[in-house]
């Protein structure tokens, strides 16, 4: 399995593409513990805002195409009307075993930040000292559109995949951390559906046709209604640890100064009043 950059002898290099947004420089380094990790993150709330749901979004429906059971000459007919209705380099391509390669492009869709090896330098930090046994980590927010072609077997699963994302991403965090999602629009809705595994995209896609509307891929964090604290690093972990603690802190802070104001305001009224 390859990606498309990797196969430039026969088709064009293709480069991650990149939109606009990018996050902010905020560090949430602290001085004591920074020898564990950096967060450069423009979010830092654990505590999700109250989103009105997308009424025009329908979860768990496969599209048809993902249901048929294919024969060999099915594939090859499928792949032939495939190619044919492309304006690009990305053919799918039989193989003499009955399988097939060809491209899928995963966007991203993540909320949280991943992590990358922090960069070594000669041996050392950014800060000049030694660099000991443990491992760093620099972890930041990808942009909300950023994509990655891959060059794929129809056998490839979608475990394969995730797992290929992260690492032409060079992102160390558990792929269990996230999951793979088709994505479809028939008769103005939107339907998103988690993809098992083992399930194949590359069929997917022929199945579906090289149209982004009728299929296109998203990677997500996978979501299970509840937040697995074991999948993070003991790094992750005490970050996670400093930004709750920072959250209540300032929420503190508010409150305090809210009700200061409001004493204030008490105070200046019995002032100014009269007596009787």
């Amino acid at each position: 399995m390859t990606d498309a950059a990797s196969s430039s002898d026969k088709t064009p290099s293709f480069e991650m593409t990149w939109g606009s947004s990018t996050s902010s420089g905020y560090c949430s380094e602290e001085d004591e513990d920074s020898e564990f990790e950096q967060y450069f993150t423009a979010r830092t709330s654990f505590f999700p805002k109250t989103r009105k749901p997308n009424l025009n979004v329908k979860q768990d429906e496969q599209i048809d195409c993902g249901k048929q059971e294919l024969t060999t000459a099915d594939i090859q007919q499928k792949v032939k009307e495939y190619n044919g209705q492309i304006n690009s380099n990305l053919f799918m391509n039989m193989n003499k075993d009955g399988s097939y390669t060809g491209f899928i492009k995963v966007q991203f869709k993540l909320v949280r930040p991943v992590s990358v090896p922090h960069p070594k330098k000669g041996g050392q930090d950014a800060g000049g000292r030694k660099a000991s046994g443990v491992k760093r980590r620099t972890s930041f927010y990808l942009p909300k559109d950023a994509s990655k072609h891959l060059h794929i077997s129809s056998r490839t699963s979608a475990r394969e995949v995730i797992e290929a994302l992260l690492k032409k991403f060079t992102v160390v965090d558990n792929p269990g951390k996230f999951a793979l999602f088709e994505r479809s629009e028939r008769h103005d809705q939107v339907y998103v559906r988690k993809l098992s595994d083992a399930e194949r995209p590359l069929r997917l896609r022929l199945c579906a046709g090289p149209s982004e509307k009728v299929l296109s891929f998203v990677i997500k964090e996978n979501e299970t209604g509840e937040v697995n604290w074991h999948a993070f690093s003991m790094p992750e972990l005490k970050n996670f640890l400093r930004i709750l603690q920072r959250e209540e802190e300032e929420h503190v802070k508010q409150i305090v100064q809210r009700y200061a104001l409001a004493r204030t305001k008490m105070q200046e009224a019995l002032a100014g009043s009269t007596p009787g």
